[in-house]
């Protein structure tokens, strides 16, 4: 079924004029369509998280605690609302989806925790029968810019923890996903998170420089958490720094594995296999390079082709591929 993807400003969903489509990478078929926010869309998110601010930040740790629970329960529920999504929009397994709900809902639990350990210090003080204190505030909107590779667990955290501490929230949704990442938001909606605390933008992949610019200017927003690639996290980063506002950069990298000569190589090769083909090897932290001293490096690439023909390719709407099916096969 085609699902439709609306903004959620001040706790309302808002449509659009212009909508963009999301194909499923395997069927070709259109899976999302989606609301492509204009500036004046970005502006409203962030006049309304701005709005909210003073009534969310002036909530006192419990209250913000117990929401933050209830938050993890509506994730929980939307389960295969989040199966539906995610593997129609990435291709992921159902495993994959549901170890995603798992770890965010965990996730927004420990931030929940974290909301009655919030606390300042006592600095010495020159000055005789004076005491000086710093304590923490909370620092406005935050705006959070999450990937599609693993959609659940880096939108929740892109938000959960910036909740926690009083702050109001918007939820930049992948062009890749913004089904998934809408579902997010509207489990905290249902939870308690209303009027303009959790807000979601989707925008066509064309005007993304636009619209994220646009929020990182508006000056309600007082911090940026970004994960993805290297180069728009420098234009994150860049355009950050213009308005000297913080930036919180998780960007790409390599992920050397070292087999060196006294290892086990049948299990190198099990980590190898698992960290290279984990979600089809769409993780930040996947293996990429494997470097093997020379002495065992022919008996680790036998073993490692033996491992990896294998593991079972496909449609992940039609079975279990990847990773885990090929260890599970491998155990029983």
């Amino acid at each position: 079924m085609l699902s439709t993807v609306a903004l959620l400003i001040g706790g309302e969903a808002r449509h659009t004029a212009k909508q963009f489509e999301r194909r499923d990478p395997v069927a070709g078929t259109v899976a999302t369509r989606a609301a492509a926010a204009t500036i004046s869309d970005a502006i409203a998110a962030a006049d309304a998280a701005d709005a909210a601010f003073m009534g969310w930040s002036a909530r006192g740790p419990n209250d913000r605690r117990a929401l933050l629970m209830r938050a993890a329960a509506a994730l929980e529920g939307r389960a295969s609302d989040f199966v539906e999504a995610m593997m129609a929009e990435t291709g992921a397994t159902e495993r994959w989806v549901r170890f995603n709900l798992a770890l965010a809902a965990s996730m927004i639990r420990e931030a929940a925790s974290v909301t009655t350990q919030i606390s300042g210090e006592v600095i010495p003080s020159d000055k005789p029968g004076c005491m000086a204190l710093a304590i923490r505030q909370p620092a406005g909107v935050v705006l959070g810019i999450a990937p599609w590779n693993a959609p659940i667990i880096l939108g929740v955290r892109a938000i959960a923890m910036p909740l926690a501490c009083g702050n109001t929230v918007i939820l930049k949704a992948s062009e890749v996903c913004p089904r998934t990442h809408g579902i997010i938001v509207e489990a905290f909606i249902e939870a308690g998170f209303t009027g303009g605390i959790v807000n979601l933008i989707t925008n066509a992949p064309q005007d993304a420089s636009d619209i994220v610019g646009a929020l990182i200017d508006h000056k309600a927003v007082k911090r940026i958490n970004f994960t993805g690639s290297t180069a728009v996290g420098r234009i994150v980063a860049v355009r950050a720094a213009r308005n000297l506002k913080p930036a919180l950069l998780e960007l790409g990298g390599k992920a050397p594995l070292l087999v060196l000569e006294d290892a086990d190589l049948d299990e190198a090769v099990r980590a190898a296999a698992f960290g290279a083909f984990m979600n089809q090897g769409q993780i930040c932290m996947s293996t990429e390079i494997i470097i093997v001293i020379e002495r065992v490096a022919d008996a680790f690439v036998a073993k490692f082709t033996a491992k990896v023909s294998t593991m079972a390719t496909g449609n992940p709407k039609l079975g279990e591929t990847g990773v885990i099916a090929a260890t599970a096969r491998a155990a029983t």
